[in-house]
C-alpha cells in the first residue's frame, strides 16, 4: 500500500476508460430525457407511424403493431415522469464521471455502488429472459453490460486507495 508521501498515479488508463463510459452514459440518458420531455405533448402514435413510414418498416408486422399499441397508451404525464427519472439517472452518471476526473473519493464509492446495484438485475435478466424470443440479441448486450459493471466494481474497489487517497482523511 502506498504511503502518504507517494504521489497518486496520474496515468490510469483504465480509470479514464471508466470515466469515458460514465460520461457517455450520462450524456446518452440526458439526451433521452430531453427527447422524452420534448415528445411529451406530441401525438405519439402519429409520430410513431410517421417514423415507421420514413424508415420503410412494415407497420403491420406483429412487433411493430404491438409496439404501436403500447405507444398508444402512453400519456403526457407518463412521458414527463419518464423524462424526469431519466434526467435524474443521467445526473448520477455525469456526477460519477466528473468526480472520477477530479479523483473525489465519494464519487468512487458512488460509481461502485451504482455499478454494483445493477449486477443482480442483469443476472436476473440473463437467467429469466434468455428463452424469450422477443428479446433477440438481448442476452449478449446484457452480458456485456454485466461484465462491464463487474469490472468497474472490481477495478475501482481494488484501486481506490491508489487512485483516490488524497481525498481520504
Amino acid at each position: 500500500m502506498p504511503t502518504d508521501s507517494e504521489p497518486i498515479k496520474k496515468r490510469a488508463p483504465t480509470l479514464w476508460a471508466i470515466i469515458a463510459i460514465k460520461l457517455l452514459k450520462g450524456l446518452l440518458f440526458l439526451t433521452l430525457a430531453v427527447v422524452a420531455y420534448t415528445l411529451s405533448d406530441n401525438d405519439l402514435p402519429a409520430d410513431y407511424k410517421n417514423l415507421l413510414h420514413h424508415l420503410r418498416f412494415n407497420p403491420e408486422r406483429k412487433f411493430w403493431a404491438d409496439l404501436a399499441s403500447r405507444i398508444g397508451h402512453i400519456t403526457e404525464p407518463t412521458m414527463i415522469r419518464a423524462a424526469v427519472g431519466t434526467l435524474i439517472y443521467s445526473l448520477f452518471s455525469l456526477v460519477e464521471g466528473i468526480g472520477l476526473i477530479f479523483r473525489v473519493s465519494w464519487c468512487c464509492w458512488l460509481a461502485i455502488g451504482e455499478s454494483a446495484f445493477f449486477i443482480p438485475i442483469e443476472i436476473y435478466e440473463l437467467v429469466h429472459r434468455t428463452s424469450d424470443p422477443t428479446h433477440a440479441g438481448h442476452p449478449r448486450v446484457v452480458l456485456v453490460i454485466l461484465g462491464l459493471n463487474i469490472f468497474i466494481v472490481w477495478y475501482l474497489f481494488k484501486n481506490r486507495h491508489r487512485l483516490f487517497r488524497h481525498h481520504q482523511h
